[in-house]
């Protein structure tokens, strides 16, 4: 969700530029040696931040998103706005609808909710596939992932082998925290989903997501009927 900041709060302000520069510093790096680089925008804050970062440099990294048929009115209307605002028009991949059609046949439209097995079937019609030819002739990827979301998410990397899609995977944000990213965002205008103002602080498809209450874990309202161990959708699997 999004969260006050004081910018006037000179230590934050000074972490953030920090951070910032070896963000600007990684990413330039990943444009230049492991081309062609691409972006996994999936519209939440930190991918907000990271577009930022990648537009105003000017560097050759495409960003798409993966629309899976189910997201939020609010996220589409943010791709809307990345156009109008940055003049980017992401680039979009979609499920295969074959692949959606022999799910909902076989188990029905909102299966997802009735086991993990099923609903992870669902991520990865609706995801994971798509990802993965999004992914197809690339040398590295970039995600807005921070250590700080989740159980799942902890020790998280800057950088990575990713040897399920077989290329190397960034992290530039991995040692944000929360403020630092809201921080950001409000200093240098960056548009972000207007869920962030309704106590969503992590946005994936509709029926999947919720707002959350004050002292909650930010990834609580991502597939809330599960165990947190479970809330990952496929796209981030540490393989042994």
């Amino acid at each position: 969700m999004a969260i006050n900041v004081n910018l006037n709060d000179s230590a934050l302000a000074d972490s953030v530029a920090v951070k910032t520069a070896a963000a600007r510093t990684l990413l330039a790096r990943i444009a230049g040696e492991y081309a062609p680089a691409v972006f996994a925008n999936s519209l939440g804050a930190e991918d907000m931040l990271l577009t930022d970062l990648i537009v105003g440099d000017g560097l050759p990294i495409e960003i798409f998103s993966l629309d899976t048929g189910r997201l939020p009115l609010e996220t589409y209307d943010l791709i809307a706005e990345v156009k109008k605002h940055y003049g980017l028009a992401l680039t979009l991949y979609y499920p295969q609808h074959t692949l959606i059609e022999a799910y909902t046949r076989q188990h029905g439209i909102n299966a997802f909710y009735e086991s993990v097995e099923l609903r992870k079937a669902c991520c990865h019609a609706r995801k994971v596939e798509p990802l993965q030819r999004a992914l197809a002739g690339r040398k590295a990827w970039i995600t807005g992932m921070r250590a700080q979301q989740s159980a799942t998410r902890d020790g998280l990397p800057q950088q990575v082998f990713d040897e399920a899609n077989g290329l190397e995977k960034f992290n530039p944000l991995a040692d944000w925290t929360e403020k630092e990213v809201w921080f950001y965002i409000k200093q240098k205008g960056v548009p972000y989903n207007a869920l962030h103002d309704r106590f969503y602080p992590s946005i994936g498809c509709a029926p999947c997501t919720r707002a959350v209450t004050p002292g909650e874990d930010v990834r609580a309202g991502r597939w809330w009927w599960e165990n947190p161990e479970s809330k990952e959708c496929g796209l981030h699997v540490k393989r042994a």
